[in-house]
């Protein structure tokens, strides 16, 4: 203990306190008894005053600072993207451009569309096709894979965008981090991974909500009351609950407990893309006063940030046109998720305080060429790999990220930059996304975009969704 970081070069322990204490061996001569009692004394609490640093704790994990200078967490959730989807030709990333087809053979990844004729199943059983026992050869055997596109059949499943169909997401990720190896939380859809972005379980829930009635925009407590979604357990076991919960704890809550502040924006009730406002589904926040102080329409989003108003952690859903929801323009999704982060970025205080984590919800059946990793409920974890851009002043610059995440993952890095203890559940055991940050760097500018032309193909509706999400 007393060894190579002894405190002030003193001596060993023993020879030390027997020297202060009684002030025999080594007394300078003609020292009067008071001199030294107070020389005593003062040497006493010098070692005092050096040992303390010794026994401070320091919290375990931690990797910068308590000053970091994140004051701004923001959450954007945009719709059904794999990695390959966007990235799979990402200089230095670990993408595919080609895919192997159920008899083995290999071909090149499609070319995507700006948008798509309609939607590719994502649900549990599309992504049981795809994953295929490891194969990862399934996609085009999912519900609505091929499609006509300009009169021919094409395999839209195994498909991919380059880099001038989606410039803006690649300048984003080229100036700031791009994780590459970030998955999923749940091998399904929309639903449970958006419960997933705000708590760190979902309590196994593996799909979306429905009625007899159908699929209905309301996935939460105002849902109707034949409502049920599946859950699938560790155990195998199947059950069917109304999508109402109060079991387990969010972000929220936790953020509420300790006076930090917080807003969800979404699509008000009853709106298109309602169903993606996922407190909707936490009955102490939708049937509380908690419902009006922190969930706000989506449209007041960039207001807030340019008056500087953001609170400390805010989430960000829209409606399915501006969502990149396949069936959907990816420009007009595109465009408008340049608006909410430019809106941010020009204002220069907003700026210089804010981590932004951009992401999309389920891998929407597209390809993806790397095997998920199994997670403690092996029916439902972990889903394909999701694209996930880091947006900072404190990002590494330029930096692709091999760090394996989870969509959890970005409830820890709220947990670390704000010294908040763990939800409990699969954050606890998450990477923080930290690796992808310097916070000592000299901050990186503002990247403002301009919003692009969008092909004529993007006017019109929305393409029909198979299953809302």
């Amino acid at each position: 203990m007393y060894g190579r970081g002894t405190p002030c070069g003193y001596p060993g322990r023993a020879s030390r306190w027997s020297h202060f204490v009684h002030g025999s061996r080594g007394t300078p001569c003609g020292q009067s008894t008071k001199s030294i009692r107070i020389g005593s004394i003062l040497a006493i609490l010098l070692v005092l005053v050096c040992l303390v640093p010794i026994s401070i704790a320091r919290p375990a994990g931690a990797i910068f600072s308590t000053s970091n200078p994140i004051k701004h967490i923001v959450i954007m959730v945009k719709e059904n993207r794999s990695f390959d989807d966007l990235f799979g030709t990402f200089p230095g990333a670990n993408g595919a451009t080609t895919y192997k087809d159920p008899h083995g053979k290999i071909h090149p990844l499609n070319h995507q569309p700006d948008r798509l004729f309609s939607d590719i199943a994502h649900d549990h059983p599309a992504f049981l096709n795809a994953y295929d026992h490891g194969k990862m050869d399934g996609f085009s055997k999912i519900v609505g894979a091929i499609q006509y596109i300009n009169g021919k059949k094409v395999d839209e499943a195994d498909s991919q965008f380059y880099q001038s169909d989606i410039p803006n997401y690649w300048q984003y990720a080229q100036t700031f981090a791009l994780p590459d190896n970030f998955f999923y939380a749940v091998r399904s859809d929309s639903f449970p991974n958006h419960l997933f972005t705000i708590a760190g379980e979902d309590d196994d829930v593996a799909g979306l909500p429905s009625s007899n009635q159908g699929l209905n925009i309301r996935w939460g407590c105002d849902a109707p009351k034949a409502s049920r979604v599946k859950e699938i357990h560790p155990n195998g076991k199947v059950s069917h609950v109304f999508p109402c919960f109060s079991d387990f704890q969010t972000m929220g809550d936790l953020l509420s407990a300790n006076n930090i502040s917080w807003k969800y924006y979404a699509p008000g009730q009853d709106q298109n893309g309602y169903q993606y406002s996922t407190y909707d589904a936490i009955k102490d926040i939708r049937e509380t006063q908690q419902w009006k102080q922190h969930v706000f329409d989506y449209t007041l989003f960039a207001k807030d940030a340019a008056a500087g108003k953001l609170p400390t952690v805010s989430w960000l859903v829209q409606p399915d046109a501006i969502s990149d929801h396949p069936g959907a323009s990816m420009c007009a999704g595109e465009n408008w998720t340049v608006s909410q982060i430019n809106a941010i970025m020009q204002n220069s205080a907003l700026w210089q305080s804010t981590a932004i984590l951009l992401t999309w919800d389920d891998f929407g059946g597209v390809y993806d060429h790397v095997v998920p990793p199994v997670g403690p409920n092996k029916y439902l974890e972990y889903g394909f790999r999701a694209p996930l851009i880091l947006i900072s002043p404190y990002t590494k610059p330029h930096y692709i990220d091999h760090t394996q995440y989870t969509f959890p993952s970005m409830l820890k890095f709220v947990e670390t930059v704000l010294h908040l203890p763990s939800l409990g559940g699969l954050d606890k055991s998450a990477n923080d996304l930290v690796h992808a940050f310097n916070f000592n760097q000299k901050p990186l500018s503002p990247l403002i975009l301009k919003q692009r032309t969008c092909p004529k193909s993007s006017d019109g509706p929305v393409a029909h969704f198979l299953d809302q999400s």
